[in-house]
């Protein structure tokens, strides 16, 4: 018998756990560590944070759904791996002994590396359900007090689709409330240019965005460091293609959202072999550890290097597709391990993404999401709104029934039209 430990419930845990409870063997034991019950849809935050969501609409409460598939919910959270040791301190003091550990718990949120960023500074944030709550207060006293709004992204930031999201969906808001004519925009990233993504663009990205924002009326301003934020004001500074400085803009604000940089949570930085500087867990092509053999890890939280050299640092995200092929991958190499054979399958990092706009909106494909490609493919129309919300509520549905099947292969796939995107290589055995 094996105990296998999957670290987080967020998008990669609650499906590692899923997908892992298939694979196992029936004598084998699955326990998911996570500070909390509760699991959330992270991507339907920003429509949260203009109103158009409950916290209850884009929550399941995991501990019956885990209960009823046979896996453990351990609620107190996870305070530091020992992996020399193979254990897992909780937050209550109380540890945790694997055989196999699966790490996949998001990022933690760097607001602290650019002063008065943040919930607890004078910006919003749509990363968790939590900071959307709050955006949502903001943003019906920007509706009552109309004035200057900024969103985007901050220097080392590796997730820019909901940072466009959201500046269309509170563009679309505030036309339906009425205000938008008080309201000037401005765009401010670290990207070298619109619609760069941390990907160097997918098809055309580049013009749909600029496109959108200029229909909009969105100003932008690339190659942007946030220096700080002061209570309503906001120092950016605009680097050239050197890292020189270009321009210094102060940007007068009624409303801010700026997504953050990420790193590895404090359970897993600084643990020599496992993390990297930033914190991210180092996995080789079949999301295990060398230093570790026995800890594997999914999702946000893994190291992968940028694409291309940026004046700005400018990272990689990691897409709900994406992560979809590294659960896969997972689960069949920590089967592999149990059945005594060495790790074969070697995830298909593709990304597939629905950017909505509230109204309308933007999708596209990457294959593999590291150019160059054999996909290269972005279209908008209203369509992609409606697929958003499709896709919505056919996830959370998978989620409170505790099915295994892949969400992204069975729906989002079929509204594109595209087939075998996920598809698992498997190494060729020495000597075959």
């Amino acid at each position: 018998m094996a105990h296998i430990v999957v670290l987080g419930a967020g998008l990669g845990g609650v499906i590692m756990a899923y997908e892992m409870k298939a694979a196992v063997r029936a004598e084998d034991r699955l326990t998911v560590v996570n500070l909390g019950s509760t699991y959330t849809f992270v991507p339907s935050n920003p429509w949260v944070a203009v109103g158009w969501r409950e916290r209850e609409d884009i929550s399941v409460d995991l501990e019956g759904v885990f209960a009823k598939r046979g896996i453990t919910l351990r609620p107190e959270g996870a305070k530091r791996i020992h992996p020399s040791e193979n254990r897992i301190e909780l937050n209550d003091g109380r540890s945790l002994d694997y055989d196999y550990l699966i790490i996949a718990t998001g990022p933690d949120l760097a607001f602290d590396e650019v002063p008065g960023l943040g919930p607890n500074g004078h910006t919003q944030s749509v990363c968790t359900i939590d900071h959307a709550e709050k955006a949502r207060e903001a943003y019906e006293a920007l509706v009552k007090a109309p004035g200057p709004v900024v969103i985007g992204a901050v220097q080392g930031a590796s997730c820019y689709g909901p940072a466009y999201e959201f500046a269309f969906i509170l563009d679309t808001a505030l036309r339906r409330a009425k205000v938008r004519d008080r309201v000037p925009m401005t765009f401010v990233t670290p990207e070298p240019y619109v619609g760069h993504l941390g990907l160097d663009g997918v098809g055309d990205t580049k013009g749909l965005l600029e496109s959108a924002m200029r229909e909009r009326h969105i100003k932008w301003i690339t190659n942007a460091r946030v220096a700080r934020v002061d209570e309503g004001r906001m120092a950016v500074e605009e680097v050239n293609e050197d890292g020189s400085l270009k321009a210094a803009h102060e940007l007068p604000f009624a409303f801010s959202m700026l997504l953050p940089a990420f790193r590895g949570v404090p359970a897993v930085a600084g643990i020599e072999g496992l993390s990297n500087p930033r914190g991210f867990v180092q996995i080789d092509r079949h999301q295990r550890n060398a230093a570790f053999p026995n800890i594997f890890s999914v999702g946000v939280c893994v190291a992968i290097p940028p694409v291309g050299k940026t004046p700005l640092a400018v990272g990689v995200p990691k897409t709900g597709f994406m992560i979809e092929s590294m659960v896969t991958a997972t689960a069949q190499n920590v089967r592999a391990l149990l059945d005594g054979a060495e790790p074969r399958a070697v995830a298909t990092w593709n990304a597939v993404c629905l950017a909505d706009f509230g109204d309308q909106g933007i999708a596209f494909v990457a294959q593999p999401q590291i150019p160059p490609r054999n996909v290269n493919w972005a279209s908008q129309g209203k369509w992609v709104h409606a697929a958003k919300i499709g896709f919505e509520k056919y996830f959370l549905r998978k989620v409170r029934l505790g099915q295994s099947d892949t969400f992204y292969e069975n729906l989002v796939l079929d509204v594109l039209g595209i087939k075998k995107l996920k598809e698992i290589h498997l190494d060729e055995a020495p000597g075959k």
